[in-house]
C-alpha cells in the first residue's frame, strides 16, 4: 500500500509539474503573441479615407425650384469643382429630386479664369436634354448654384464639345457667363 501511495504521489507530482510547465509555456506564448496581435490590429486598421463635403442642387419634381443635396466624396487630386459636376452628373440620391444633367453627359474640362468657371460638356448635355424652358433652367442653374458656392467662382460659362453656342438648349443665352438666380432656391 505504501508503494501504491508513493507511486500515486509521484504521478501527482509529475502531473502537477507538467501542468505547471505547460501553463508557464502558454503564458510565455501569450506574452510573445500579444505584441503581434496589437501590431496586427494596428496594421488591419486603415486610416479613414479623407472626404470632402459640399452641396449640389437638383430640380424638385415640378421643375420649379432647386433643392440641395449634401454629398461627401473621397478627396483626390482633382479640383473640387470637377467633383461637384461629377456628382451632378450622377444624379440625386433622394427620390424627391430630379436629375438636371442628361444621361450620358460627360465633363470634358473645367477651368476657372477670373472667377468664371468655364465648363465644357460632351454633346449629350444638348442632344439628350428633354427640352423645355423649365428643364433648361434647372440644368443651367443647378450647375451655376453648385459651382458658385466655391469662393473662386461667381459665374459659369457653358461650352459643348469645346464650342460656344448662343442658346445651347434653345432659350437661355449662353454666350455670356451665367450668375446664380436666388429666386430658384
Amino acid at each position: 500500500m505504501k508503494k501504491r501511495l508513493l507511486v500515486f504521489g509521484v504521478i501527482i507530482l509529475v502531473v502537477t509539474f507538467l501542468a505547471g510547465c505547460l501553463g508557464q509555456s502558454k503564458q510565455d506564448n501569450d506574452t510573445t503573441e500579444q505584441p503581434q496581435t496589437e501590431t496586427n490590429q494596428q496594421n488591419e486598421e486603415t486610416p479613414a479615407e479623407e472626404t470632402i463635403e459640399f452641396t449640389v442642387y437638383f430640380s424638385d419634381d415640378e421643375a420649379m425650384y432647386l433643392k440641395e443635396e449634401k454629398r461627401a466624396v473621397p478627396k483626390d487630386d482633382r479640383p473640387v469643382a470637377e467633383l461637384m459636376i461629377e456628382e451632378l452628373i450622377k444624379g440625386p440620391k433622394s427620390q424627391d429630386l430630379m436629375p438636371t444633367i442628361p444621361e450620358g453627359t460627360k465633363l470634358l474640362s473645367l477651368e476657372v479664369k477670373e472667377k468664371i468657371a468655364i465648363v465644357n460638356f460632351s454633346k449629350e448635355i444638348q442632344t439628350n436634354h428633354p427640352g423645355g424652358t423649365a428643364g433648361e433652367s434647372m440644368t443651367v442653374y443647378s450647375i451655376v448654384h453648385t459651382l458658385t458656392q466655391l469662393p473662386d467662382i461667381k459665374a459659369v460659362k457653358f461650352l459643348v464639345e469645346g464650342e460656344e453656342q448662343e442658346a445651347i438648349w434653345g432659350h437661355l443665352y449662353t454666350l455670356e457667363p451665367i450668375e446664380p438666380n436666388p429666386d430658384l432656391l
